[in-house]
C-alpha cells in the first residue's frame, strides 16, 4: 500500500456541540481490491478477515451484514466505473493486525463479488460473477484503489472517533461502537449469551424484554440494568471487566431479573414485554419487597379493564412504584372542561376568584385513586394555583 496522508490531531463536534480535539494517530492509505481480498475468509458468525487475514472485517463488536441487494450491487457498480468509494477507517491494533471501524459494507461486497457469492447484471441485462468477467474487467477491479484511515489511539480516542465516523449510512449502534472500544475475552464470553441469534438471552427473556441480538440490543439491556444496580454506567461497567476472561457475572445478573419478573406477576399478558427495559430499574427497587402475588393479579386485571387507563406497559410500574403518572390517565375533553368552566361561571370553587378559561385547568372533583372517573359530572375548573395545591394535598 501507499502511504498518503498523516494527521496527528482532528477537531470535531460530539454530542451537545461542544469541540473537543482527539489526538489520533491517523494515515491515510492507498489498499487494492486485489490486496484487500488476499486471504478473504468468512466463517459465518464467527467472523470474517481478509487483507491475508490480517483484518478483522466483521469484529465481535460489529453487526451482521445489512446491505440489501440494491446497495450492495451499488458498490460493484461503483467500483466498475472506476469511481470513489467513501473512504473507510480501521483500527490499528498492536499485534500488527487491523480491524474495520467503519466500510464493513462495503468491504463484504466487494469482496463476496470477487469470491463469486453473487452476480450483477451487464448493461444488457445479462447477470455477470466475477469469474464470468472478461479478464480486463476483472483486473480493472482487482487493481481499484480504496482509500483507508489506519487510526491509532487510546480508547477514549478511539470510543470518539468511532462515533464521528459513523454519522451517515448503515450506523453502528450506542452499543456496537462500545464494543469496538472494550474488546476482548469478557466480551467475547458475554457475547455467546447475549448476541447471537437464539442465544440463551433470547431463549430466558423474549417474552420479556424487546431487541434484536445479532445489533447488540440484548447485550445493551442487561449491561443497563447490571449499571444501575452497580451505581454506574455501561461504560464504566464494561471498561472495569474488559480485561475478564468471563461475563458470568452479567449472564446471572440478566437471568435474576427475569425470574424476579416470572415470580413477581404470575400471569404473563402481552403487555408484560412492553416494559422491556424498565424491569431492570423494577427489579433493582423492589427485588426486596414481598408481594402477595393473587392480589398484584387481581389489581393488575381491575386496571386492564379501566377506561381510564391509557398505558397497559404503565400498570406494571404503578403497581409497585405507586405513581400515577405511569398510567397516562385520560384526561378530560376540550368540550367537557368548556361546559365545566362556563357552568362556574369562571369562578374557581376552592378560592372563589374568577378567571379566564386559559387560566383555569380540569380537576377530578373524586380522584381517580378515589374511584371517580373522567366523566363530564367529575370535572371541575381549578385556578392553576388551586389544581398545584390540590394535587401537592
Amino acid at each position: 500500500y501507499n502511504s498518503i496522508v498523516s494527521k496527528n490531531a482532528w477537531r470535531f463536534l460530539v454530542d451537545s456541540n461542544e469541540t473537543k480535539e482527539i489526538t489520533m494517530n491517523i494515515k491515510l492509505h492507498e489498499i487494492s481490491v486485489r490486496d484487500l481480498f488476499q486471504g478473504y475468509k468468512d466463517s459465518q458468525e464467527e467472523g470474517v478477515v481478509a487483507y491475508s487475514g490480517l483484518l478483522d472485517v466483521r469484529p465481535k463488536y460489529q453487526r451482521e451484514f445489512v446491505y440489501d441487494d440494491k446497495k450492495r450491487n451499488a458498490v460493484i457498480d461503483t467500483v466498475l466505473k472506476d469511481y470513489p468509494l467513501n473512504v473507510m477507517y480501521w483500527a490499528v491494533n498492536g499485534n500488527g493486525t487491523y480491524e474495520v471501524i467503519d466500510g464493513q459494507q462495503r468491504t463484504l461486497s466487494i469482496c463476496q463479488y470477487v469470491n463469486g457469492d453473487f452476480s450483477i447484471k451487464d448493461k444488457d441485462g445479462n447477470p455477470q460473477y466475477f469469474h464470468t468477467q472478461k479478464p480486463d474487467i476483472q483486473e480493472q477491479i482487482l487493481n481499484y484503489k480504496l482509500m483507508v484511515y489506519f487510526c491509532e489511539g487510546t480508547e477514549t480516542e478511539k470510543l470518539a472517533w468511532f462515533k464521528t465516523v459513523n454519522i451517515a449510512g448503515e450506523r453502528l449502534t450506542d452499543q456496537e461502537l462500545r464494543n469496538a472500544v472494550y474488546c476482548g475475552d469478557w466480551l467475547t464470553h458475554a457475547k455467546r449469551y447475549f448476541s447471537k441469534s437464539g442465544c440463551a438471552a433470547v431463549k430466558v427473556g423474549d417474552k420479556y424484554v424487546k431487541g434484536q441480538a445479532i445489533r447488540q440490543e440484548l447485550l445493551e439491556t442487561a449491561l443497563e440494568w447490571i449499571s444501575i444496580d452497580r451505581g454506574c454506567n455501561i461504560e464504566d461497567y464494561m471498561s472495569k471487566h474488559a480485561r475478564d476472561a468471563e461475563a458470568t457475572e452479567l449472564w446471572e445478573y440478566y437471568r435474576n431479573v427475569i425470574d424476579w419478573v416470572r415470580m413477581t406477576f404470575t400471569k404473563y399478558r402481552k403487555e408484560m414485554k412492553e416494559v422491556n427495559r424498565d424491569w431492570g430499574k423494577l427489579y433493582h427497587d423492589f427485588r426486596d419487597n414481598h408481594y402477595d402475588t393473587l392480589l398484584l393479579e387481581q389489581e393488575i386485571d381491575h386496571l386492564m379493564q379501566d377506561d381510564d387507563v391509557t398505558s397497559s406497559k404503565g400498570i406494571y410500574l404503578y403497581v409497585l412504584t405507586r405513581q400515577e403518572r405511569f398510567l397516562n390517565l385520560r384526561t378530560f375533553e376540550q368540550r367537557t372542561r368548556r361546559a365545566a368552566y362556563e357552568s362556574q361561571q369562571g369562578r374557581c370553587p376552592l378560592c372563589g376568584m374568577t378567571y379566564k378559561y386559559e387560566e383555569m385547568e380540569a380537576d377530578h372533583i373524586i380522584p381517580w385513586s378515589k374511584g371517580g372517573h373522567t366523566t363530564a359530572d367529575n370535572c371541575q375548573m381549578l385556578c392553576k394555583e388551586c389544581n398545584r395545591m390540590k394535587g401537592n394535598g
